[in-house]
């Protein structure tokens, strides 16, 4: 959160929720020392104490701890952030293990501090987790400012419907030159499609975007008009800058020529957007430049899922793994990346060039959730018909490699639209986001 010298802080509303006396009181000493930006609220022994606190006091920011008594931190972080959309959750623990991480992001958190907690990190997590927050905060401002007369009128035809759905944002990017992103991103968003899920496929490479020429779709308008519209973008006016394939899939196109990227001159606009109408859609798939810029970064602090891709050679996978290391720089969770191989060749008629694929997770210390096999043919024919390789899915399903990409968006699907019993399944927009609090004219402050 950036202030101008002169310019008052604005205060962060925070409820400590702990089973420890003496941890919950010296939580709240150390943010007195910053007493102009932060103001402790209440605090909590229970998860159950902790709901009702919430839905009393309505703070902007918890920090919970994990082990509790009567309701676990887990939990009460589900119940709140269903109930209380507009607070974070900071969850922390003297636990190390992964899956205690997982259950957390899944249960809604936005971050998972460490205990005993540094006073550092504390103040810089706040900081960024409150900013980061700010769309759902203000989504939430505007439905309760809404006129009635607007808030119970059925929306247009054509226009965005008024049903808050999960908002899954899945990047996807290579920090290599033709690795496919474009053709996983295509065929990711549209086998994601299925009745009662909406999903938007968007071409963020601002220059030399070919999602419009993989799916031969033109459009007047395009991403550029909704730069400036950004801060009170209107759901009506953004569905008729979208594009509709002749598939269903809605797209949002990038610029029409390189030059005209430059009308774009805010790199985090772009992510500003996507915050905007996230929770329109279940799924928005973006496809990007292989650049490393503030435009991606912004793009990668607000996505659920980054699909690295990446294809089997010396070059693609030391990329990869400059960038595995800079999300860890980054603080995001290892769950957030996932790791996508692209023109995977049989490993019978397999080349001295390309890797085998266990040489590869070895090397990258990440499991490949997904190998897309080389067929360059069917790709090839699909990109002059327009349409996506997945197109033809109800009929070749088994072959590959639609097999291979509709499995992997069924694999997404599962993860991200599912936990635990399908009776009480949530959905988990939120899931794996885990702040960074840095971009790339700040990479060198990480460490």
């Amino acid at each position: 959160m950036s202030n101008r010298p002169n310019e008052p802080k604005e205060v962060i509303n925070i409820l400590i929720v702990d089973d420890i006396p003496e941890t919950r009181e010296n939580i709240k000493k150390l943010l007195a020392f910053e007493e102009q930006e932060f103001k402790v609220v209440g605090s909590a022994s229970t998860g159950r104490e902790a709901i009702k606190m919430t839905n009393e006091l309505k703070p902007d920011i918890i920090i919970m701890d994990i082990n509790m008594p009567d309701m676990d931190g887990i939990q009460a972080t589900n119940e709140i952030t269903k109930s209380v959309p507009t607070t974070a959750v900071i969850m922390m623990s003297v636990q190390t293990e992964t899956d205690y991480m997982r259950k957390a992001m899944q249960a809604g958190a936005r971050y998972f501090l460490l205990k005993p907690v540094n006073p550092d990190e504390l103040y810089s997590t706040i900081r960024t987790v409150y900013k980061n927050h700010e769309p759902i905060r203000r989504q939430q401002r505007a439905l309760l400012e809404m006129p009635l007369e607007i808030a119970t009128r059925k929306p247009a035809v054509g226009a965005l419907d008024d049903e808050i759905r999960a908002g899954n944002i899945l990047v996807v990017y290579s920090p290599s030159g033709g690795s496919g992103c474009t053709t996983i991103a295509t065929n990711l968003a549209s086998g994601l499609m299925r009745r009662g899920i909406k999903v938007l496929l968007i071409d963020a490479d601002l220059q030399f975007g070919d999602v419009g020429v993989f799916l031969k779709l033109q459009a007047q308008s395009t991403l550029v008009d909704l730069v400036d519209k950004v801060e009170d973008l209107d759901v009506e006016f953004f569905d008729s800058v979208v594009s509709t394939h002749e598939s269903g899939l809605k797209v949002l196109l990038g610029p029409q020529r390189p030059e005209y990227a430059d009308e774009i001159s805010d790199p985090t606009a772009v992510a500003g957007i996507i915050s905007k109408i996230a929770h329109s859609y279940d799924f928005i798939v973006v496809d990007t430049s292989r650049r490393l810029d503030e435009l991606l970064l912004s793009l990668t602090d607000i996505a659920t899922r980054i699909i690295l891709v990446a294809t089997p050679t010396l070059a693609s996978v030391k990329n990869a793994r400059f960038m595995i290391d800079l999300f860890d720089k980054m603080n995001y969770v290892p769950e957030k990346t996932v790791m996508v191989l692209n023109r995977v060749e049989d490993e019978k008629t397999r080349n001295r060039v390309t890797i085998p694929t266990d040489l590869i997770e070895k090397h990258l210390k990440r499991k490949i959730e997904a190998k897309i096999p080389l067929n360059e043919q069917v790709i090839l024919a699909a990109v002059n018909k327009g349409v996506p390789v997945v197109a033809n899915a109800q009929k070749e399903r088994q072959k590959s490699p639609v097999k291979e990409f509709m499995d992997f968006a069924d694999y997404l699907y599962t993860m991200l639209m599912t936990q635990g019993d399908k009776e009480d399944a949530v959905p988990k927009a939120e899931a794996a986001r885990k702040p960074s609090g840095i971009l790339a004219g700040r990479l060198g402050k990480a460490n």
